[in-house]
């Protein structure tokens, strides 16, 4: 099982705790376990992704292991941790201001 921590507007959208578990078929990637979160959630198709693009919204960030990850490619294999369930990918908004 693989943990996804979302931010609390995602959470409130979903109905969901602060973390959700998901199975993921095959190779752990950013582009898997958002496919697999889209599926088991689809009210948050195209709040993390842009529907046409499948790129990451400019307000959102991924984080693992104190790393950000928003900038790899979303096909690049996830730490082996993620992977394995020992901690989560953190899907983080964003916060700005001036």
């Amino acid at each position: 099982m693989i943990r996804v921590a979302l931010p609390y507007h995602l959470q409130t959208l979903a109905m969901v705790g602060k973390e959700v578990s998901l199975e993921v078929a095959g190779q752990v990637t950013q582009r898997s376990v958002l496919n697999a979160l889209e599926a088991a959630y689809p009210m948050l198709r195209g709040t993390i992704r842009d529907h046409s693009t499948q790129l990451r919204r400019p307000f959102l960030r991924f984080f693992a292991l104190e790393q950000d990850l928003s900038f790899d490619s979303p096909d690049d294999p996830l730490p082996t941790e993620v992977a394995r369930g020992f901690e989560p990918l953190l899907v983080v908004g964003a916060i700005v201001g001036g």
